[in-house]
């Protein structure tokens, strides 16, 4: 759409509902504006032709629709006049009233109907056809539309946008406007998208003082939940403490005591590590806990003897798989059969799914049902393909559902009271698991039930809170098998040879005849964009047999400057899937969504519905659950219902309102970060410069093992090095290792 006209404001009477979507509010309607006829879009949850309604927004033009009206804020107004009131219930507002009720009821009460069905509403019953219990119905129906337009009046004066105003009523109903006025911090921990200094600033707005105590508790949990996000599952509290004073403003007396109040309300829990007081959000500090407490649990109480002669049942297993294992190979399937946990862990090309193979032979020997699962749809794809078995997502191996009461809360259909039906659950790419999956993953497998749990510790650790399996293993507590030799089929591969140099502190070899790694050099920032933009679309194509829009991935250390993720997928987007005429596409605040475009998802969202079609658009599947870093394709733009339709690479299909698209964002290129559990035919990788803590070894260790076919670094090979030489991880504050010693 193209602007026409700066904000203006309009009033006028409702004339006609084309579209209303009471989810997120969005509506079409039609007004009588000056004898014209206008039509408007926007969120307008709950507004009916015959009402008077102020609208502040902008004039655009719709390529099919011409010519509208975007509404930015509104307000409305019950009408005043008979032919408006009766034109108002007439119009199916209310339900139990029709058009021939309306006109009964108007012509009887006249401008005082509105009053009576409020205050009055067993006078109705003076009309035939309506009941007192009907009268009864309408009446309430009635108030709470009256609850909605004050709540909307209210939360718009705070500054708050129809779209988190529809929100905010959702969540509270006719408590909005009490919960707003009492305790505007409730915002903050309720609705997603409003955070801690929107809430602040309603609340200064409402004149609570900066000491008041709700404010400094909501403050701190605040700061709490804001690490838990870089990783953390707690906080030294000097750091907490001194957060805290820098956000709020307040004394230290006044954050001792707020603490103080979070411990005994059991929000907070404090523990004493090394001499160092560590401050945890409560259900994190029981997350860690309880999965100390059930590993040991599983590891202990697993008492089962070798059901065969392990020695020869082995070589048969190589016979008929037609491998050879090596010996470690060997102690990691014996491990697997004699212990109720084990730990997998090895590099590229150390044969991790050859041993996967063999354990799965033998436990099919063994009579034992097997569960294979994966943090993401890739990796679980990943891992189908190795084994030939079928594997899945841990949300939906645990069948994800979300509460009744709260649709934003996730639950697990499989849990204690209704755990996995196996002998053995193996999880794959573990370095991905952070604690809330663990925790619920561990609620589902019951005593005598065994767990394989197989990562590379050597990988970054997982997006969300925790540092599972570096942990695991770090306590030395649970039996681990490390994978080390590199077999002579991946030693073929410049790939995992120097993805190893690189774990080891040595720089990569590059640039061999017959190689599958480059490095260019490129000492501007401008020259990294260029090499990169004729890289995809034409030298790596004549190279390799690749999509350049579905094989070759870009992945970048950090989000921000001319080399992060959201410039160069602007460039790239520019490049190859520019505008054309036909071309649907959607402008959303920093992005322009395009069909065709490669997207991510970047959040969990555990009640997006999605289904998967067969070629003739029957649909084969369906489910709930799109979750943080799954990438697909637009196929479709729907200007008019405000849709857009993505497909993933699993063939999900999901369809996107339009104020959904913050959990979206363009994929040509991804961060390091969000690229764990995927692989892809060729990466790209630029590497020029950045804060040191973004630069480290494990962060190019990690993007080199995404490659299956090609490597390709463009950058200064200076810069290369110092991120080898980097081997500090970001420190993340995680116990899990610290309750595993303890326990045993």
């Amino acid at each position: 759409m193209d602007k026409l006209e700066e904000q203006l404001v309009i009033e006028g009477v409702v004339d006609d509902i084309i579209y209303q979507n009471e989810e997120n509010g969005y509506t079409v309607c039609t007004i009588e504006y000056e004898g014209e006829e206008v039509s408007c879009v926007g969120s307008m949850l709950g507004i009916h032709p015959g009402e008077e309604i102020r609208i502040v927004g902008q004039w655009a033009t719709h390529p099919i629709y011409g010519k509208q009206l975007k509404v930015d804020t509104f307000e409305r107004s019950i009408p005043k006049t008979v032919q408006g009131i009766e034109r108002y219930l007439a119009s199916g507002a209310i339900k139990g009233i029709g058009p021939k009720t309306a006109k009964k009821i108007v012509k009887h009460f006249g401008l005082d109907t509105f009053r009576i069905i409020e205050s009055e509403p067993t006078v109705l019953s003076q009309i035939q056809g309506i009941s007192e219990k009907k009268a009864l119905e309408i009446s309430e129906v009635f108030r709470a539309q009256h609850e909605l337009r004050n709540a909307m009046l209210v939360l718009q004066e705070f500054g708050i946008t129809p779209t988190y105003a529809i929100k905010i009523y959702k969540r509270y109903k006719d408590k909005t406007i009490e919960v707003i006025k009492s305790n505007p911090y409730r915002l903050a921990e309720d609705i997603f998208g409003i955070g801690f200094k929107k809430a602040d600033e309603i609340a200064a707005q409402i004149g609570i003082d900066k000491n008041d105590p709700q404010r400094i508790k909501t403050g701190i949990l605040y700061i709490l939940n804001t690490y838990t996000l870089e990783g953390h599952t707690y906080m030294p509290r000097d750091i907490l403490v001194e957060k805290s004073l820098q956000l709020l403003g307040v004394t230290e007396d006044f954050v001792d005591h707020a603490m103080m109040e979070l411990g005994i309300q059991k929000a907070i829990i404090v523990k004493n590590y090394n001499n160092v007081a560590c401050v945890f959000l409560s259900r994190l500090y029981h997350c860690e806990v309880s999965i100390a407490r059930k590993l040991i649990d599983l590891a202990a109480t697993y008492d089962k003897e070798m059901p065969f002669d392990f020695d020869k049942e082995l070589k048969q297993t190589e016979k008929e798989l037609s491998i050879q294992l090596v010996e470690e190979q060997r102690e990691a399937v014996r491990y697997v059969l004699m212990h109720g946990v084990t730990i997998l862990t090895g590099g590229p090309g150390t044969g991790k799914t050859t041993t996967i193979k063999a354990i799965l032979h033998m436990l099919e020997k063994a009579n034992e049902e097997v569960l294979l699962a994966a943090p993401t749809g890739r990796a679980a794809k990943r891992m189908s393909e190795a084994t030939e078995m079928k594997a899945q997502t841990i949300h939906r191996l645990l069948e994800i559902g979300y509460l009744k009461e709260d649709s934003s809360r996730q639950m697990f259909n499989r849990n204690d009271e209704n755990p996995l039906e196996a002998d053995v659950v193996i999880i794959d790419e573990m370095s991905m698991v952070d604690v809330n999956l663990m925790y619920a993953l561990l609620q589902a497998v019951q005593e005598g039930q065994r767990l394989i749990l197989i990562g590379d510790a050597d990988q970054l650790p997982s997006v969300g809170a925790g540092n599972v399996l570096k942990d695991m293993i770090k306590s030395e507590r649970l039996p681990v098998v490390r994978l080390t030799q590199i077999f002579r089929q991946a030693q073929e591969s410049a790939i995992v040879m120097n993805a190893h140099r690189i774990n080891q502190g040595k720089e990569p070899v590059c640039n061999e005849k017959d190689t599958d790694f480059f490095f260019m050099n490129r000492s501007m920032q401008q020259q990294v964009q260029e090499t990169i933009v004729e890289l995809i679309m034409k030298r790596i194509p004549k190279f390799q047999k690749v999509d350049f829009l579905k094989d070759i991935q870009v992945l970048a250390p950090m989000r921000k400057g001319l080399l992060g993720v959201n410039e160069l997928n602007k460039l790239l987007q520019a490049a190859l899937n520019p505008p054309s005429v036909g071309k649907i596409e959607k402008d959303y605040r920093d992005n322009i969504f395009r069909v065709g475009d490669k997207v991510m998802q970047i959040k969990n969202n555990y009640n997006t519905p999605w289904k998967i079609y067969a070629h003739t658009g029957y649909p084969l599947d369906e489910g709930i659950g799109v979750f943080n870093g799954d990438c697909g394709m637009v196929k479709d733009i729907d200007l008019g219902r405000e849709i857009l339709t993505v497909i993933f690479d699993d063939q999900k299909t999901v369809e996107y309102e339009f104020n959904q698209l913050d959990e979206l964002e363009l994929a040509y290129a991804v961060t390091i970060h969000k690229s764990q559990g995927s692989e892809y035919p060729v990466v790209i990788l630029p590497i020029h410069s950045g804060p040191p803590m973004l630069l480290s070894r494990n962060l190019l260790y990690t993007a080199v093992t995404r490659a299956k076919k090609m490597v390709v670094i463009v950058g200064i090979k200076d810069t290369v090095g110092r991120m080898i030489e980097n081997n500090r991880e970001l420190e993340r504050y995680s116990s899990l290792a610290i309750h595993l010693k303890q326990l045993i």
